[in-house]
């Protein structure tokens, strides 16, 4: 698509017009797609903003890394908060920081697990532990269970002995959802500690817990 039609397109009120028009702009060099797409952050449909936030991450400039920054911690939808943090991840670990402040202050499901999955995806061992931890301690099921996953993650890193201990403690908890994926969790880590846990949740009240920690022993 010509310059000049995504500048048409950008003005249509069907926002279908203005969704192409911004995908169209992975075509062009940052000093002419940036301008734009800084035009239309706070565009009034929510896909749009998306767009807009997906393709800031492609151009991987100081203005679109500030850009991504303010979606991430203003814009009013979860999803474009998400898609902002998805497009950061792509800075790599200059990101890392601000994905954690962003974890700590947000406490949309949607936006956490954007979050976690970007950090384990760029082996942030560190801050995956930090908003694992947090996260746990959370009220949103979906959020707990990634995080208990985010721990297993660990288990190769210079984290694995701070992510077993917490694994441990969790192998206990009074919801069956937890013990389930602290099992699978485990199975990623070859120590005595979480061998003797694995047989212990082998004879959990729950058959999911069981079943989920004798996988492993499955031919």
């Amino acid at each position: 698509m010509n310059l000049d039609q995504i500048k048409i397109n950008l003005q249509n009120p069907d926002f279908q017009y203005r969704l192409k028009a911004i995908a169209a702009l992975k075509d062009y060099e940052p000093d002419i797609a940036i301008p734009i797409l800084m035009r239309h952050i706070k565009d009034s449909e929510f896909l749009v903003r998306t767009f807009v936030a997906r393709e800031l991450g492609r151009q991987k400039t100081s203005e679109s890394f500030a850009a991504l920054l303010q979606i991430m911690r203003y814009d009013n939808t979860p999803n474009v908060r998400a898609e902002a943090a998805n497009s950061l991840s792509l800075f790599d670990r200059i990101s890392a920081s601000h994905l954690v402040q962003a974890f700590v202050k947000d406490d949309h499901w949607l936006v956490r697990r954007s979050i976690l999955a970007a950090l384990v995806e760029m082996e942030c061992h560190a801050e995956v532990l930090e908003v694992c931890v947090l996260g746990i301690e959370g009220e949103d099921a979906a959020v707990q269970e990634a995080c208990v996953d985010g721990l297993g993650s660990l288990s190769a890193s210079q984290e694995t002995n701070k992510a077993i201990a917490k694994l441990l403690q969790l192998k206990d908890s009074e919801f069956e959802y937890i013990r389930v994926r602290v099992a699978y969790a485990l199975i990623q880590f070859n120590t005595p500690e979480a061998k003797e846990a694995m047989a212990n949740l082998r004879n959990d009240v729950d058959y999911r817990v069981v079943g989920a920690a004798m996988e492993n022993l499955l031919p």
